[in-house]
C-alpha cells in the first residue's frame, strides 16, 4: 500500500504544476489525425497545428490500405521478440527498404526512436570511450547516453568551435562519438551538419544523427538534414522514427554500417526484450516510404516547404518573435509558462489546436507555443491560424 506521505507529496507537486502553468493535460481526439480534427472536449472542428504529420500521411488512403493488407496476410501482432519467433519477412522488407532509402548498409527496427536511442550506446561503448552530446538533444538521446559507461561531454548545440575544443580534450579516448539531433524539436533549428562532419573527420569521431524531425521531407529526396547540407554519406549512423513523416504510427530504427547493426541485434536491450513491431505498422511504413519516393511525395515536400515559408514570413511581418529557419516547427516565443498555457487555451476556443510548452520541456522563461505546419494545410487554414494568433497575441501582449 502506498505510504500516505508519498501520496500527499505527489498531490502537492501536481498542484504546483497546475499553479505555475507547467501541468500537461491531454485532449481526447475523436477523429483521425489530419489537418482538421475534433476533440471530445470541444465538440467542433479544429485546425490542427501541433502534429508531426509533416506530409499528411497519417490518414493517407494508400497507407491505411497497406496496413489493412498487412493485417490480412500477417496477422494483428507478433507475440514475441525478434530473435525468438518475432521476425517476419515484413520486418526484413522494411529494414531493407529503409537502408536503401537512407543509403546505408543495414537497418535495425525498434518500437520507437526513444528505444533506438536508449539501446544504441549502452553496449557499444566502454569506459575508455567518450560521447559528446549536443546541449538541446532529445530526452531519448540524453537517457541513452546516460546508460553508457563511456565518458560524457556536452557541447552547445550550435557551437562547432566548442565541439572542436571538447574533442581536443578527449584526444586520449579510444573511440569518440558525437551525437546530435538533426532538427532540435523545440527550436525548429537544423544542426550545422556540414560543419559538424568536418570537425568529426578532423578528430576521427563517429557521428550519430537523430533525424526524427527531418526524415521523409527535408532534403532534395527527403533523406533528412544531412542531405539538406550535402553530407549524407558522411554521417555514420542515423536514428529515426516512423512516427512522424513516415506514416505517423510508431516505430524507430538505426541505420548504418553492417557491423554496428549486427552488434546491436545481439546486444541492444530494447531490441532484444521488446515485442516486434506489428504487421500493420510495417505495411503502412513501407507504403509511406514508397509515397515519399514518388511524384506525389515530391509534390508533398514542395507543398510543405511553401506552406512553411509562407507561415514564417507572415508571422514575422505581424511582429511575433520566432526563431529563424526553414523547418515546419515554428516556435512562437511568449516567455512565461502561464501565458503559453492560457494563450493556447484561447486559441483552441478560436478553433486552432496548438500546445504551449514550458519548463522542464524548455528552459524557464522561454515558454512558447510550438506551431507545426503540414503539407496538407491549405492556405485558407494557415491564414485562419495567423488571424487567430494576431488576435490572441495582442491580447497577451506578445507581439513586438
Amino acid at each position: 500500500m502506498m505510504p500516505k506521505a508519498f501520496e500527499v507529496l505527489l498531490r502537492d507537486e501536481i498542484s504546483s504544476k497546475r499553479l505555475d502553468g507547467s501541468y500537461k493535460s491531454e485532449r481526447i481526439i475523436i477523429t483521425a489525425q489530419d489537418s482538421e480534427i475534433q476533440t471530445e472536449e470541444s465538440g467542433k472542428t479544429l485546425l490542427n497545428f501541433c502534429s508531426n504529420n509533416y506530409l499528411g500521411l497519417s490518414n493517407h488512403p494508400d497507407v491505411k490500405m497497406a496496413a489493412q493488407k498487412a493485417i490480412e496476410s500477417h496477422g494483428f501482432g507478433m507475440s514475441s521478440v525478434r530473435f525468438i519467433c518475432g521476425t517476419q519477412d515484413l520486418h526484413k522488407d522494411l529494414e531493407n527498404r529503409l537502408s536503401r532509402f537512407l543509403l546505408k548498409e543495414d537497418t535495425i527496427l525498434y518500437n520507437s526512436c526513444f528505444d533506438a536511442n536508449g539501446g544504441l550506446f549502452q553496449n557499444l561503448l566502454g569506459s575508455d570511450d567518450v560521447i559528446l552530446s549536443a546541449s538541446l538533444n532529445h530526452a531519448s538521446i540524453i537517457d541513452g547516453v546516460r546508460l553508457s559507461k563511456a565518458k560524457k561531454m556536452l557541447y552547445h548545440y550550435d557551437d562547432v568551435n566548442e565541439l572542436n575544443d571538447r574533442l581536443k580534450e578527449a584526444h586520449e579516448s579510444r573511440f569518440k562519438v558525437v551525437v546530435t539531433d538533426g532538427v532540435f524539436s523545440m527550436e525548429g533549428e537544423l544542426a550545422s551538419l556540414d560543419k559538424i562532419v568536418q570537425v568529426c573527420q578532423d578528430h576521427e569521431a563517429l557521428l550519430v544523427v537523430d533525424d526524427s524531425h527531418a526524415t521523409g521531407f527535408i532534403g532534395d529526396h527527403g533523406r533528412g538534414t544531412a542531405e539538406y547540407f550535402g553530407v549524407h554519406d558522411q554521417v555514420d549512423l542515423f536514428t529515426g522514427t516512423l512516427g512522424k513523416a513516415l506514416g505517423g504510427a510508431t516505430g524507430g530504427y538505426i541505420s548504418g554500417k553492417r557491423e554496428i547493426i549486427e552488434w546491436l541485434r545481439n546486444t541492444s536491450r530494447p531490441y532484444l526484450f521488446s515485442n516486434s513491431l506489428a504487421p500493420a505498422i510495417i505495411g503502412g511504413a513501407i507504403q509511406s516510404i514508397n509515397i515519399v519516393e514518388s511524384k506525389e511525395g515530391n509534390e508533398l515536400m514542395g507543398r510543405s516547404k511553401r506552406n512553411t515559408g509562407y507561415f514564417r514570413e507572415e508571422m514575422n511581418k505581424k511582429g511575433f518573435q520566432i526563431k529563424k529557419g526553414i523547418h515546419p516547427i515554428v516556435p512562437i516565443m511568449v516567455g512565461e509558462a502561464n501565458i503559453a498555457t492560457s494563450m493556447a487555451e484561447d486559441l483552441l476556443k478560436d478553433g486552432i489546436y496548438v500546445t504551449g510548452f514550458s519548463y522542464p520541456v524548455v528552459p524557464k522563461g522561454e515558454a512558447r507555443i510550438r506551431v507545426q505546419i503540414s503539407a496538407i494545410h491549405t492556405m485558407d487554414q494557415i491564414d485562419k491560424a495567423i488571424e487567430c494568433f494576431v488576435k490572441e497575441g495582442n491580447k497577451y501582449e506578445v507581439i513586438g
